[in-house]
């Protein structure tokens, strides 16, 4: 059987012009939504643990690779195996053949006897168990034999007639794509065809071309060996991955899980530290506010006890005084020093006590803002002390708890205090701003500074009690206190909150 090569251009030609057409529309109506299958299947491999996922991969790609190489390895064993399988069947009817051709030297067909004889060898051979069908053709194209004893008429191209009538032995697949081939056809198996040149005897010339059919079931045991064991080769390396994965894939697990419990050990211990950072905070709030409230209450105890007694003492003193001077007979026996000392010890006690209770007891800076309570105090100790107070406020918040506002009127009373008192008052400053969640409030002097253990300044009443206090306060909210001063250089009182 000859094969004729078919171009059939129409058939690629109008495939691309109908994809152009059917674009054009396209192009103008709205672009369309994305697939969401992709999206679907991306989410269902993600649900997936890893040695699934390791599993779907690598079976993809081994199948992938093993494929190509299996498909690769088939192509060359059955192009290999054909041609030898081709060749030694053509060396083999070539034997059986040629006696029955020698005739055709002389002759453009094969006797009656001749054709018997290949029917025979045919019908009671094993070549029947390899062989499907034969043809005789001569050189010309013309069929002059066929086991089908079917009329033929056909032409066959030149190739691969050429190569056989060069010598050559050709195999290949059976196309069975004309009415040539309706015996074969009828076979329902698939076949190879195999070319070989059929030669006079001692002259070497090509009398005819034989064609026989092989049947193609010994090819096909063969490549399914092939496929068998590159198969079972895929299947051992992806079930050996698979546990190599498998395994790691646990460790890693029991590594998560062992992370899983310690972060969550982590969150509660992080919890419990955050309810007793609360508990701490509520209970220095809450300290704040008794002690303000005993301030108070201590400082209208001075105002309501002593001061008022003391007060009693003075105005009886006066009497005193006013009956001395309507009797200065009796003056002798009044003792008009002993009353004026009496009543200058007792007015410096009132004001002392008075001092006291209104240094203890704070103003009502509850309705007050920030920025007035600043304002506010620098007033209060300009108009004690005669001296002046710089004042440099930025923006502050509005909204500042009580306790806050209580701690940092106390630094900057006891801050200003201390500048007075070991400064003079030289260059006081209180600055205060907020700045993305941080209030601070700085209170300056241009002072000696504070002075070191041992320095005869140590002994002129600076003592750290009222530093600590101040520390002990400030950190109590939770805010940082600082220092820096030098001697001779002035003193510096930071105190920083988060807000």
């Amino acid at each position: 059987m000859f094969t004729e090569a078919k171009v059939e251009p129409n058939a690629e030609t109008v495939a691309p012009d109908a994809d152009q057409a059917s674009l054009e529309p396209a192009s103008r109506a709205p672009l369309p939504q994305p697939n969401t299958w992709w999206q679907t299947a991306r989410n269902k491999l993600r649900g997936l643990n890893r040695s699934m996922q390791f599993v779907i991969a690598a079976a993809i790609i081994l199948g992938i690779t093993m494929a190509f190489v299996g498909n690769l390895i088939s192509q060359r064993i059955k192009h290999d195996a054909t041609q030898s399988a081709g060749e030694a069947a053509a060396l083999y009817m070539e034997a059986f053949l040629a006696p029955y051709i020698q005739e055709l030297a002389t002759s453009r067909e094969l006797s009656a006897a001749s054709t018997l004889a290949v029917d025979n060898l045919m019908a009671n051979t094993s070549i029947n168990q390899h062989i499907a069908s034969i043809k005789i053709w001569l050189p010309d194209g013309t069929n002059i034999y066929s086991t089908s004893k079917l009329p033929v008429f056909r032409n066959y191209p030149e190739d691969p007639i050429e190569q056989v009538m060069q010598g050559k032995i050709v195999t290949r697949l059976a196309a069975f794509d004309n009415s040539e081939h309706d015996h074969e056809r009828s076979l329902g198996i698939p076949l190879y065809e195999t070319y070989v040149p059929l030669r006079k005897v001692g002259s070497g010339q090509i009398l005819a071309i034989g064609e026989f059919y092989e049947k193609e079931h010994e090819i096909d045991n063969l490549r399914q060996e092939v496929w068998s064991v590159i198969g079972a080769a895929t299947l051992a390396m992806l079930l050996l991955l698979f546990f190599i994965v498998r395994r790691g894939d646990q460790i890693i697990e029991r590594q998560q899980m062992t992370l899983k419990l310690q972060m969550q050990e982590q969150a509660q211990l992080h919890l419990q530290n955050t309810n007793l950072q609360d508990r701490i905070t509520t209970a220095n709030h809450e300290f704040s506010r008794i002690n303000e409230l005993t301030l108070r209450r201590l400082g209208a105890d001075l105002h309501d006890g002593p001061a008022q007694l003391l007060t009693l003492i003075l105005l009886r003193l006066d009497e005193l005084g006013v009956l001395q001077d309507s009797y200065p007979q009796d003056s002798g026996l009044l003792g008009g020093n002993v009353l004026e000392l009496v009543r200058s010890a007792g007015q410096e006690a009132l004001r002392e006590i008075r001092g006291i209770s209104l240094g203890l007891a704070l103003p009502e800076i509850n309705e007050l803002s920030l920025r007035e309570e600043l304002l506010l105090v620098a007033h209060r100790h300009e108009l004690r002390t005669e001296t002046e107070v710089k004042l440099t406020l930025g923006p502050l918040p509005d909204d500042v708890p009580l306790p806050y506002k209580i701690c940092i009127y106390r630094f900057t009373q006891e801050a200003l205090n201390n500048a007075f008192h070991h400064a003079g008052g030289k260059s006081q400053k209180v600055s205060a701003s907020h700045h993305k969640g941080l209030l601070e409030v700085q209170i300056e002097d241009a002072g000696e500074g504070i002075p070191t253990a041992g320095s005869g300044a140590a002994n002129r009443g600076r003592t750290p009690l009222g530093l600590v206090g101040m520390r002990y306060r400030i950190e109590s909210l939770g805010g940082v206190f600082s220092i820096d001063s030098a001697p001779g250089a002035g003193t510096r009182l930071k105190a920083q909150f988060n807000l």
